[in-house]
């Protein structure tokens, strides 16, 4: 009992303690040293099976290991798209062609197809950004909604979506034998239902906002635009073609490292494209790469926290009792995987912890493979994304330099609930129909 009050008040006070904006180098790590400490989990690794200090910096050191290389060439893509002014020659021509008011919808399309192209939606990020706060400024938005939108675009009708070649459907595959196409039809309703809706709800905030009197607020740091000579919109939009091509080609073949070829060969064609228009190419390395490691730093700790609670018997104790609900076995399975998603702040990690023990449970019962595979992909990315998951502190704090209180409940209403409508949805579509 102490060992669950624990997991349940340190995973509060993270949220809390994210929201009013701590050091997640701080809060982390302390908070996953109130779950060792109620959880009687040894402090120290002196030979005991788990203790606190090798279960954080595993999680730590883990993520660090497998995403370094796609953070720090996704930073510097981003960065070089910004200090070339490519990103504004593209900004500025998706404006002249489309108008201010669609400013939004280019930013959240521009994100959906990188998605759906195979990049990671961390990377997506770091990629899009540079163009959205030109739309933004250009559009006269508030800024603080540029989170909510880059998230609406990569989190949601994209990320669990079939034929996604994101992580979180292509898991199911390896424990349900389905293909990443998985209950398509249903799928494609969900989506667009996600889709529209979530553009609704974005584009309303945002008119709301202006109503209030928000604008677009520059900052000191913000990429100087006056007087300057941008180059031609085609120079910004081949490397973004360049990163969706190559990733779409490798990803079958290399997984997870078709990333770091496709940024690798977006950043190279940013330099022989663009390289005459660099204001000031050593400033935008150091920024790109000391930004990548404040971004997988502030990730990584987080994950550090994740890596301490699933060690827990508390843990181990809510994911036997979410992988045995009664009733329906669709609804069980989602909300399984919804919470466990929650608890860790990970999508894919929901996923890895429930499927094993979800999977073959449900099968034996006979619920359709199909059906199942994208009820657990749904479902995984509904509440993830609370204050302390590492795509949103990311996104939050190092990419858009935003507080928690500014921009995380516009993202929580575009990644929260209307995931969450959309799970509902396809439940409905599965056992009504």
């Amino acid at each position: 009992m102490l060992s669950m009050f624990g997991l349940v008040g340190a995973l509060a006070l993270l949220i809390f303690l994210t929201l009013r904006g701590m050091n997640l180098f701080l809060c982390a790590p302390l908070c996953a040293l109130l779950v060792a400490l109620s959880s009687g989990i040894t402090l120290f690794p002196l030979g005991s099976e788990v203790d606190f200090i090798s279960s954080y910096m595993s999680g730590f050191s883990g993520f660090i290991q497998a995403w370094f290389f796609m953070f720090l060439l996704g930073s510097l893509f981003g960065k070089f798209m910004e200090d070339t002014g490519a990103a504004d020659a593209v900004a500025h021509y998706i404006v002249g062609k489309l108008g201010m008011k669609y400013a939004v919808l280019a930013v959240v399309l521009a994100c959906a197809l990188l998605t759906y192209g195979g990049v990671s939606v961390f990377i997506v990020a770091f990629s899009v950004f540079p163009m959205a706060l030109s739309l933004f400024k250009d559009a006269n938005l508030p800024r603080r909604f540029i989170p909510a939108t880059l998230a609406f675009g990569s989190v949601t009708f994209t990320m669990t979506s079939a034929g996604s070649p994101e992580i979180q459907n292509w898991i199911p595959i390896k424990y349900l034998g389905t293909s990443p196409y998985a209950a398509w039809q249903e799928s494609l309703i969900v989506a667009v239902f996600m889709a529209i809706l979530g553009y609704f709800l974005l584009v309303r905030m945002i008119k709301k906002a202006q109503q209030n009197g928000e604008v677009f607020e520059a900052r000191g740091d913000d990429p100087l635009q006056s007087k300057r000579q941008l180059p031609h919109p085609i120079t910004g939009l081949i490397p973004l073609l360049v990163v969706l091509t190559l990733s779409f080609m490798l990803h079958e073949a290399l997984q997870q490292s078709a990333l770091i070829v496709a940024l690798l060969g977006g950043v190279l064609s940013i330099l022989l494209l663009n390289f005459k228009h660099f204001v000031n190419v050593q400033q935008a390395i150091n920024l790109g790469t000391t930004g990548a490691l404040v971004a997988i730093g502030n990730t990584a700790a987080v994950v550090g926290f994740g890596a301490v609670a699933k060690v827990t018997p508390a843990f181990q104790d809510a994911v036997a009792l979410m992988t045995q609900i009664p009733g329906n076995e669709l609804l069980g399975a989602a909300i399984a995987v919804s919470v466990i998603a929650g608890l860790t702040g990970s999508a894919s990690g929901g996923q890895a912890i429930a499927l094993p023990l979800v999977a073959p449970h449900y099968i034996d019962l006979g619920v359709n493979n199909s059906e199942l595979h994208r009820v657990v992909a749904i479902s995984s990315g509904a509440i993830d994304t609370l204050p302390h998951n590492g795509y949103v502190v990311t996104t939050v704090r190092a990419i858009c330099k935003e507080t928690h209180q500014a921009a995380y409940w516009p993202l929580a209403m575009l990644t929260v609930l209307v995931p969450l409508l959309g799970l509902g949805l396809i439940l409905g579509l599965f056992i009504l129909f």
